[in-house]
């Protein structure tokens, strides 16, 4: 009797775990014994899945996958979109170019790794299909993860301006694309505005339209190519959506994605943990054909010092917040979450995880 009771006690508790997943790279030197005891201890922790950023080489997720499954975990492959290092098969003129005619691949925005491709190029489209597809060939794949899905930010998060000493009030051509030939000729076939002569291209809503439409078009194809492999497809997107769309062109709510992934990084926006479940209501109301809202958490890595740490991308929830963005994202109607990072959390933001999943929100 006594084994039966834990028997059901413990199917309950699992019963009401939430959903989560987790952002993990690699994997760099370690090896296949390294990987399954970090692999094991995340799902020992609650973990159900991971999206996981390995590079280009399909061999590489094989390899990695097969350990991921080995624990019982989902495996989806953590991908960049628009963003590419050189490569041999992207031509130079493939890449986004900002209002003032400059290359994102020769004058990157804000930092060096910030080489958007243009969405507009067929080539973009088949070199990203390629990769995808070959990819979600891969047996260990459960599904594709895109990220870097769409323009550069044309403006920054408030808590990043001062990082990069930047006060982005508005639009500036510096950081707005794409304004390749091909970009504003399509633009001024399709609605007759030559947007080189307007004085203020931010003032132009077709023009923000037309870049919502030609990074949604990229998104829905690859959906099509993903599920023709009879894999999922799903993305890590901006808060909001109104918030996306504004900060980086992003019309999520228009993507044919298996699930969503917001990055709900409330102190990117000088935002208490109360603000993520305020972005999950709009999420949830926005997904289109309701699909799944997974909370994306960032986390603090080291809470003694955030008060002092200048740099914001080494702020994020505390351990004693964490509890609380999760419950506002499951009140609101997220179906999980999702960790940025496991590797930054503390043993103290673990404790406090612990006792959030393990909630039947549904009762409250």
């Amino acid at each position: 009797m006594l084994l039966a009771l834990v028997f059901v006690l413990g199917a309950c508790t699992e019963k009401n775990k939430i959903p989560v997943y987790a952002w993990v790279s690699g994997p760099g030197e370690a090896t296949d014994e390294d990987l399954a005891i970090q692999f094991l201890d995340l799902k020992e922790k609650g973990v159900d899945g991971l999206m996981y950023n390995g590079g280009h080489d399909p061999k590489t997720y094989e390899r990695v996958g097969k350990l991921v499954k080995a624990t019982g975990m989902e495996f989806h492959t953590w991908i960049p979109t628009m963003v590419q290092a050189e490569n041999p098969k992207l031509k130079k003129e493939w890449y986004a170019v900002n209002g003032n005619g400059e290359s994102a691949f020769e004058k990157p925005a804000y930092v060096p790794y910030y080489k958007f491709l243009c969405p507009s190029k067929e080539g973009v489209y088949d070199f990203l299909s390629d990769l995808y597809g070959s990819v979600a060939d891969i047996d260990e794949v459960d599904g594709i993860h895109l990220d870097y899905i769409r323009f550069p930010d044309v403006i920054l998060a408030r808590g990043l301006w001062d990082k990069y000493g930047l006060v982005m009030d508005k639009e500036y051509p510096d950081y707005d694309y794409c304004y390749c030939d091909q970009c504003t000729s399509d633009f001024k076939a399709k609605t007759g505005i030559d947007i080189k002569e307007v004085e203020d291209p931010s003032k132009v809503e077709e023009w923000k339209q037309f870049r919502y439409d030609l990074i949604t078009s990229i998104v829905n194809r690859l959906t099509e190519e993903v599920h023709s492999k009879n894999k999922k497809i799903n993305a890590a997107v901006f808060p909001g959506p109104t918030i996306a769309k504004k900060l980086v062109r992003q019309e999520w709510s228009q993507w044919n994605l298996d699930a969503v992934y917001p990055m709900n990084y409330n102190d990117f926006y000088l935002e208490g943990p109360a603000w993520v479940g305020e972005m999950v209501k709009e999420e949830v109301d926005a997904a289109k054909n309701g699909a799944p809202v997974y909370s994306g958490l960032f986390i603090c890595p080291n809470p003694e010092k955030k008060g002092s740490e200048r740099d914001p991308e080494n702020h994020g929830l505390l351990p004693e917040e964490i509890g609380a963005a999760i419950e506002g994202s499951m009140l609101n109607g997220a179906t999980g979450i999702c960790l940025f990072t496991p590797g930054r959390m503390t043993d103290a933001h673990w404790e406090a995880f612990e006792k959030a999943i393990y909630q039947d929100y549904s009762l409250k």
